[in-house]
C-alpha cells in the first residue's frame, strides 16, 4: 500500500496567495479602500512614494463618500430623485476607474514584493552607498592623475582639501603638503600620530610613497591611509 506523500507548500506561493488580498480589498470595496494595499507596500518596499500614492486613492474614496452622502434617499435608504441618480451614478463610475486604475498598479506591486529580499531597497541603489562608490571612483581616477601628471594634481589641488579648488578628488589627503590637522580628519589618525608623520616629512625632506609612514602610524589604519593617502612633490 503506497503512502500518501503529505503536500507542502512552498512560501513563495503561500505569498502569492496571501497577496491577492490587495485586489480582494480594491475590488470588495468599490475603491474605498483601494489605498490600504499601497500603504502595505510602502511599509514592506521602503518606497516613500507609495505613500503619496495612498493620499491619491485615499483622496478619491473621499470624493465617492462625499458624493454618495449628498444623495438624496427616502426612509428606506434607497436614492430618490434625478440628483440622487447622478451623484450615485457619478460615485459609482470613479469607483470603478479607481478599482481598475488601482488594480493595475497593485499588480506590479504585487510582483515587486514577491521577489523581495528583506533589507533590499526597490527604489534604487541606497544613497549613502552610492555616494561612497562614487566617492572611490573619483579616488581612483585623481590617483592616476597623481601618477601620471603630479604637476597639474597640485594645481587642481588633489589632496589638499584644507585649499580653495573646483576639482573633487573624492577625499584624498596629500601627506607631503596637507597640515596634520588635515592628515588627521581624512585618515581617521590621532593628532600626535599625524604630527609624527608630519616631523618625519619635514625631516626626510618628504615621501616617495605613501607606504613610507607605515612605520609610523598603527597597522589598523594602514587600509584607511592607503585609501586615502597621496604623495605629490612639495
Amino acid at each position: 500500500m503506497s503512502v500518501s506523500q503529505p503536500v507542502v507548500t512552498s512560501p513563495s506561493a503561500v505569498a502569492r496567495v496571501g497577496s491577492r488580498w490587495y485586489f480582494v480589498v480594491t475590488i470588495a470595496t468599490v475603491g474605498l479602500f483601494a489605498w490600504v494595499p499601497f500603504v502595505h507596500a510602502a511599509m514592506r518596499l521602503g518606497r516613500k512614494s507609495l505613500y503619496a500614492r495612498a493620499v491619491v486613492f485615499g483622496a478619491a474614496a473621499a470624493v465617492m463618500s462625499t458624493l454618495m452622502s449628498l444623495s438624496p434617499k427616502d426612509a428606506a435608504g434607497k436614492t430618490v430623485g434625478t440628483a440622487g441618480n447622478v451623484l450615485t451614478s457619478v460615485a459609482v463610475v470613479l469607483g470603478l476607474a479607481v478599482v481598475a486604475v488601482a488594480c493595475v498598479q497593485q499588480a506590479k506591486l504585487r510582483r515587486e514584493i514577491l521577489r523581495h529580499v528583506p533589507g533590499e531597497r526597490l527604489d534604487g541603489p541606497d544613497p549613502a552607498l552610492a555616494a561612497a562608490l562614487a566617492a572611490r571612483e573619483r579616488r581612483a581616477e585623481a590617483r592616476k592623475l597623481v601618477a601620471s601628471d603630479p604637476l597639474i594634481a597640485r594645481d587642481l589641488g588633489i589632496g589638499r582639501p584644507d585649499l580653495p579648488r573646483n576639482y573633487d578628488d573624492g577625499g584624498l589627503v596629500d601627506l607631503n603638503n596637507a597640515p596634520a590637522a588635515v592628515i588627521a580628519s581624512v585618515c581617521g589618525l590621532d593628532p600626535a600620530t599625524a604630527a609624527g608623520i608630519v616631523e618625519i616629512r619635514t625631516a626626510a625632506g618628504g615621501f616617495s610613497a605613501v607606504d613610507d609612514v607605515f612605520t609610523t602610524v598603527p597597522v589598523n589604519a594602514w587600509d584607511r591611509l592607503r585609501d586615502r593617502a597621496v604623495v605629490l612633490p612639495g
